[in-house]
């Protein structure tokens, strides 16, 4: 059961650690272990992504348009406008939907749950890779723009911002695909021990955030589980949404499988890389949203990859 659910237990520990010893968080930011184990992370992933699988999807333009303006355009749009009419009242969970709308997809757990439903497992690495490089482009002018003619008081600096996700995402991704030919024959036995150290890192940014607003959030309280049922809302319409975006442009089932899930799915580390860079001083709860939005995307999504599962394998 430990074995099986530990990360779900590791959530529950890093709450525990945060709100009893919230130094601990301030410790882990003071001595960049964070941003050490993010970049590593990184690394580690372009060590494992297999770009030849990637390059076969490359011809299909229409799924090229549609995962991107689908993740990185209209979610941030419909997370951001839907919060500020469901959560109004705290600027910071607004402000956290934004950050996780504009995120891009998982690395790994979309790929995961794709190969779980039965899909087409070399489009899921190619919304992966695809959304991520995309991402360090669009996440800086998606935000701005936004804000701005939203007439929110934040100026956010661009340039500043994509260098930033350049060095941060983008140059360790880049150096694990140049060594990766190297290294690739020796890497299948190591792919769970890098899963774990992925999730691990996860755990260190829900430590990180949840110490940096141990007090607001208990001032809040209650008010958590509006956010919960929100991002199970946001969360739902976006896999609906993504779902017929994938039968209207005419994929097949598989495909629909993998456009549905990972399209759907946001990652939490670069959500931190720029909660953390840009909002942590003006807004401490903020990335309480994308912790909610990534704890309900793996337990929905097991559900809907079984689902296609059953239906793809007959």
């Amino acid at each position: 059961m430990i074995k099986k659910y530990w990360f779900f237990i590791g959530m529950a520990v890093m709450a525990g650690v945060a709100f009893t010893k919230p130094e601990i968080g301030r410790v882990i930011k003071q001595n960049n272990i964070l941003n050490i184990g993010i970049f590593l992370a990184f690394l580690l992933t372009g060590l494992s992504l297999e770009t030849t699988r990637v390059l076969t999807q490359l011809k299909d333009v229409k799924v090229l348009v549609a995962a991107l303006v689908s993740s990185l355009i209209f979610f941030p749009v419909a997370a951001y406008y839907a919060a500020r009419f469901f959560l109004e009242a705290w600027p910071d969970f607004v402000m956290g939907a934004l950050i996780i709308g504009a995120a891009p997809v998982t690395v790994a757990s979309g790929t995961v749950m794709t190969a779980m439903a039965g899909g087409n497992v070399p489009l899921s690495l190619f919304i992966c890779v695809l959304g991520n490089f995309a991402s360090i482009l669009t996440i800086p002018f998606v935000l701005n723009l936004i804000l701005a003619f939203d007439n929110t008081a934040i100026e956010l600096p661009v340039l500043q911002m994509l260098l930033g996700l350049t060095l941060k995402v983008l140059l360790p991704t880049m150096i694990g695909q140049v060594l990766r030919p190297r290294v690739k024959h020796s890497l299948p036995p190591h792919k769970a021990k890098i899963s774990i150290f992925n999730q691990c890192i996860v755990l260190l940014i829900i430590l990180n955030a949840l110490a940096s607003s141990a007090g607001s959030i208990l001032d809040v309280g209650p008010v958590l589980f509006l956010v919960l049922a929100f991002m199970i809302g946001l969360h739902v319409f976006m896999l609906v949404f993504n779902y017929s975006l994938a039968r209207i442009i005419g994929l097949d089932l598989p495909s629909i499988a993998a456009f549905t899930i990972h399209t759907s799915q946001k990652t939490l580390t670069v959500s931190y890389l720029v909660w953390a860079g840009y909002f942590a001083a003006a807004c401490p709860m903020a990335l309480i949203p994308a912790i909610v939005y990534h704890l309900t995307q793996m337990i929905m999504d097991t559900f809907v990859a079984y689902r296609f599962g059953r239906v793809i394998r007959g």
